[in-house]
């Protein structure tokens, strides 16, 4: 258990991990380091921006060493500005470094996935020669009985063909027809299955291993345990495959907690790990950042006498590079030219690769010093790797300069000049690319398809679509084979611009040239799409994937009912999670009917009530609306709405549908087009000229109330003087809807007035115009106790009992204020109202918990006499929230535990509490640990709990563990809010990864959500900060549309 312990609680749940680099989370260790010696010197940017200049000059004076070793002359061009004026340093952020090594870094990691699956496929699905055990051939029943389990036509079902074919399996047969339909999980589960009910004894540890591989295959854990559970319960034995099948797959899903555990369990039932197993275990750790334990497993290896293949020794050299742990590298290398009689030149070559994908480029370029002291010289390979890393860490003069010595050694290559043209690109000079491009053509050189794949690729962000067919034609006539990746790229240009055709032909040209569509490309397409709308073709890429058997995965399918969902298709949503469940393992046992609202649209709705009220208070303050309308004509108008910003296509679509509008339908549709309020009032004026309908109270209440979301307020109080001169009822929620709208925006003075004007008007304030005057009134933005102590009167003297919302919002506002009497004053109205006294006391307890007033919290509970029990059960969170915030925490076990003695345990504010207070603390393990604990005893965490647990892995520098629980919430719920969204782009953006946080705006605006202002602000500062203007300007058109969409244009 050495290794768990050294690891910490491992998340089990970190499932996905397929959006970041390799070398992330061990970069931002580095980073940590070097900000907190920073924060001993009070004058922060003086110092480091002396250490900066320091470490520039000290980089200079080696580069222009190496320089002069590997024979430069001059720096070559005076065209180029200043080599060390380009870059703050060598040390970049990990994300900038991984950037520009995608595709290397990748290229890696994917040899070694493949020498991983290899091994596994060679010792578990190798289909050897189709003998029995007797000696006999059995491949004609194999092929027989493979057949029947892949139709998917045919009389009756496969377990009837099965039947009625009466061969005669033994575990050899079954074994080898699993095999064949590996790519096929749900057909093999099914006859795995059939054959246990039909005869059990055929089932043995081969047949298990294979079974166990297939549903690895699939990420379906739950069926691996499942199938773990069904060997022990048989007595089948597990041999070395079973186990090592086990590490890889947890450890490829970066379950490495789960692998480790498999590992001790292993040992545990007297079977010790081979070489196979050690490897896959590394290349898991590796993959996962866990570099420090990776080289413990390494060193037993060597002690045992084991050694690694190549692409894993410099997988391994990468990651202890990215740790900075070169005490460990150099070991590892010398292990590689002592142990494994590999060349030292060749070693030589891995070390440099690897210290410039970590970006170290002070320690390749004094690896290049050594080898020179060694009489060793670099290879042409040598030289690209070094321009690519020079390139890499934005130092292109550089780069440029070793290009120089390699044309004087006549070793350049095409090649090398796409390493400079994507250094370029990367710095969005797109000018001096093409330069570039056209100089080493004109010099003879050809440029790779990735290349070309690259620029055209830019040119289609910019918009620069006949250039980028321009560029991709004369690809063809230099006789530039294209792969799939250039292919998909001219594919995502055509759907761009509409032409829907073209981006067809050239999809289809793949099969022509010998070339297989890949998942990428099916995704790619499919997502291009989206953008623009194009269900139909959605739909038919979709089902040309699932014939090509192709996995399609969760992640297209998501992708796919997202949009669908806010589109309004329900039926085609139904369809699409159908096709789903088909490609799953586990086929469900029930179906979800035609009625049923899926869970993710039914979250947006949630999630819009609670950002924009759109659901819960529209309804509540306007009449309540019988559903008798067409849910259909709902469907297809909210459609229309959606589908284009031009008002006049829009305009076009509305008068060709036959839909039948009444009062009541306009207020459903204005209350589901609330993200698109700008067409949502040019619908609510088209819709109130057409012969036959006239607005309601009710309709100009949901127009008021969508104009003042959009914070378009004079616009709104121009709907509200045409209402009135229209001569229609104005009645206290139409009041209400205004008051609240302003104050929500902190214009308090303005709601106040309001208010004033509606009692003038001789229009009655009921309870929910006193609600939320008070609630905005004890907001952060224009708090007004004194008048919230006068309205909360004033409400209970009209009659009107506050809820508890009201309460809880009203008394934490007095307790924060030091106002402590007048909540002494709230609890005695609400027990005359009729609160319970453990209710009231427990609402002011909370209040004073949460504004730091512990000492007055604990004095007031303790003035409750034989109901303190129960009102034990009420504060009991709240209390051990305030003795953690005080950092009592032996305080605050010793309540815990003294309330379990009664018979209280911990609720869910108590174990989110205490992970707060861990994380606080850098106590990660015990944090994790509490949180392992709630869900052992069935306390269901929430979105705070959640959220808590991003935050904390965000200020540990586990930005990835981050990101690992946020896709867990977003794809099993609870769903993240708009207050989880805010706090995970702040937090991405202080750590310097704000081109995460932009895409994290994104997927906030494709949940449903609308950004605050200090969202859109918070990105630009950040991407500003890291020099990324380009992208910046982006969110400032993100921004601006979003505005567009929200703002009634004049």
């Amino acid at each position: 258990m050495r290794y768990l312990c050294r690891l910490g609680f491992l998340k089990s749940y970190s499932i996905d991990n397929l959006l970041y680099l390799p070398f992330i989370k061990s970069q931002s260790c580095l980073l940590s380091s070097h900000s907190k010696s920073s924060k001993h010197h009070p004058s922060k940017n003086g110092h480091n921006k002396s250490q900066t200049e320091s470490e520039t000059k000290s980089i200079g004076s080696l580069f222009s060493e190496i320089a002069e070793i590997l024979g430069a002359e001059t720096v070559t061009d005076g065209r180029y500005p200043d080599a060390f004026s380009e870059s703050n340093g060598t040390q970049l952020s990990f994300s900038e470094v991984s950037a520009e090594y995608t595709s290397y870094t990748q290229g890696v990691r994917r040899i070694a996935e493949e020498n991983t699956r290899e091994q596994v496929n060679l010792s578990v699905l190798e289909d050897t020669q189709a003998r029995s055990p007797g000696g006999n051939d059995v491949s004609p029943m194999v092929e027989q009985i493979t057949n029947i389990v892949r139709a998917e036509t045919g009389a009756g079902s496969m377990e009837e063909r099965l039947e009625k074919s009466s061969l005669v399996l033994d575990s050899g047969v079954v074994e080898k027809v699993l095999k064949r339909c590996f790519k096929v999980p749900r057909l093999a589960l099914r006859f795995f299955r059939w054959v246990k009910f039909q005869n059990g004894s055929c089932h043995t540890t081969r047949t298990y291993n294979t079974m166990l591989y297939i549903a690895g295959e699939a990420k379906n854990f739950g069926l691996v345990e499942k199938l773990i559970g069904e060997m022990e319960e048989k007595g089948c034995e597990k041999d070395i495959k079973t186990w090592t099948i086990l590490i890889s797959h947890y450890g490829k899903a970066n379950l490495i907690g789960k692998a480790l555990m498999v590992l001790e369990k292993m040992r545990e039932s007297g079977c010790e790990p081979d070489v196979a197993a050690y490897m896959i275990l590394i290349r898991s750790l590796c993959n996962a950042q866990k570099a420090d334990v990776a080289l413990e497993f390494y060193k037993e290896m060597v002690q045992m006498g084991m050694q690694l293949d190549m692409s894993l020794y410099k997988l391994l050299l990468t990651c202890l590079a990215g740790r900075g742990d070169i005490a460990g590298f150099q070991s590892v290398a010398d292990d590689m030219i002592k142990g494994s009689q590999i060349p030292e030149r060749d070693v030589f070559s891995c070390m440099l690769k690897s210290f410039c994908i970590a970006g170290r480029i002070r320690e390749a370029l004094e690896l290049i010093r050594d080898l020179n002291d060694k009489n060793l010289t670099l290879e042409p390979d040598d030289f690209e790797t070094l321009v690519k890393g020079l390139c890499t860490a934005d130092r292109i003069t550089d780069a440029v300069e070793i290009v120089d010595i390699m044309k004087k050694r006549k070793v350049l290559n095409a090649e090398t000049h796409g390493i400079i043209i994507s250094g370029y690109l990367r710095r969005n000079d797109i000018p001096r690319a093409f330069d570039l491009l056209q100089t080493m053509t004109e010099s003879g050189y050809v440029p790779t398809v990735s290349t070309y794949t690259e620029l055209m690729q830019h040119l289609f962000r910019l918009n620069e679509y006949q250039k980028g067919c321009k560029l991709y034609v004369e690809m063809l006539e230099r006789g530039v084979e294209p792969d799939s990746v250039a292919i998909t790229a001219m594919v995502a240009g055509h759907v761009q611009q509409n032409r829907i055709s073209e981006a067809w032909k050239v999809f289809n040209s793949m099969q022509d040239r010998g070339l297989r569509p890949t998942w990428k490309s099916y995704s790619v397409f499919i997502m291009e799409l989206c953008k623009i709308s194009r269900t139909d073709e959605i739909m038919k890429v979709l089902n040309e994937m699932q014939a090509s058997e192709i996995v399609v995965g969760d992640e297209i399918f998501n992708w796919i009912i997202s949009y669908l969902e806010k589109k309004g298709e329900t039926e085609m949503v139904q369809k699409v999670i159908q096709m789903q469940r088909t490609c799953k393992l586990y086929p469900q046992e029930h179906e979800v009917s035609g009625n049923n609202v899926p869970k993710r649209l039914a979250h947006n709705l949630d999630l819009n009530s609670n950002r924009l009220e759109t659901v819960r208070m529209n309804f509540h303050l306007v009449e309540h609306i019988p559903k008798t309308n067409n849910e259909q004509d709902l469907q297809e108008i909210c459609r229309i709405l959606s589908t284009s910003t031009s008002w006049c296509l829009i305009e076009e679509a509305l008068e060709r549908c036959t839909v039948q509008f009444t009062p009541q339908l306009v207020v459903k549709i204005l209350c589901n087009s609330s993200l698109h309020v700008h067409s949502a009032l040019r619908f609510f004026s088209w819709v109130g000229n057409r012969d036959g309908y006239s607005h309601t109270t009710e309709t100009y209440n949901m127009g008021i109330k969508i104009l003042g979301s959009g914070k378009n307020f004079k616009a709104m109080k121009n709907l509200f003087f045409e209402m009135r001169r229209k001569g229609h009822p104005i009645t206290p929620d139409t009041w209400t809807i205004m008051i609240m709208r302003y104050g929500r925006a902190g214009l308090t003075e303005i709601a106040l007035r309001n208010f004033a004007e509606m009692k003038a008007d001789d229009c009655k304030p009921n309870g929910s115009t006193y609600k939320y005057l008070i609630i905005c009134l004890c907001g952060r933005k224009g708090r007004k106790e004194d008048e919230a102590i006068k309205l909360f009167q004033e409400m209970i003297r009209a009659g009107y009992v506050p809820d508890k919302e009201l309460v809880e919002t009203y008394i934490k506002c007095l307790c924060q204020a030091g106002k402590l009497l007048d909540g002494r004053r709230c609890i005695e109205a609400l027990r005359k109202l009729g609160f319970t006294i453990p209710l009231s006391y427990s609402l002011y307890i909370r209040a004073l918990c949460r504004a730091g007033r512990l000492e007055e919290a604990v004095a007031l509970a303790d003035e409750v006499g034989t109901e303190r029990v129960k009102l034990d059960q009420y504060i009991f969170g709240s209390l051990v929230h305030g003795l953690l915030r005080r950092g009592r925490l032996k305080e605050a076990l010793e309540k815990v535990d003294s309330m379990k003695e009664v018979g209280i345990h911990p609720n869910v504010h108590v174990y989110t509490s205490l992970i707060v207070h861990f994380f606080k603390e850098k106590q990660m393990e015990k944090a994790l640990e509490t949180f392992q604990k709630m869900k052992e005893e069935g306390c269901k965490p929430t979105i705070v709990t959640y959220s808590a647990l991003i935050r904390g892995h965000m200020d540990m520098g586990n930005i990835v563990d981050a990101w690992n629980v946020f896709r867990l919430i977003q794809r099993e719920g609870p769903f993240p809010d708009f207050k989880t969204y805010s706090m995970f782009i702040s937090s991405l953006c202080k750590v310097g990864k704000s081109e995460e946080a932009l895409q994290l705006l994104s997927e906030m605006l494709d949940s449903g959500i609308v950004p605050s202002t200090i969202n859109f602000r918070t990105v630009m500062f950040g991407l500003n900060t890291e020099g990324k203007h380009s992208l910046a300007s982006t969110v400032l058109q993100k921004k601006l549309a979003l505005k567009s969409k929200r703002m009634l244009l004049a």
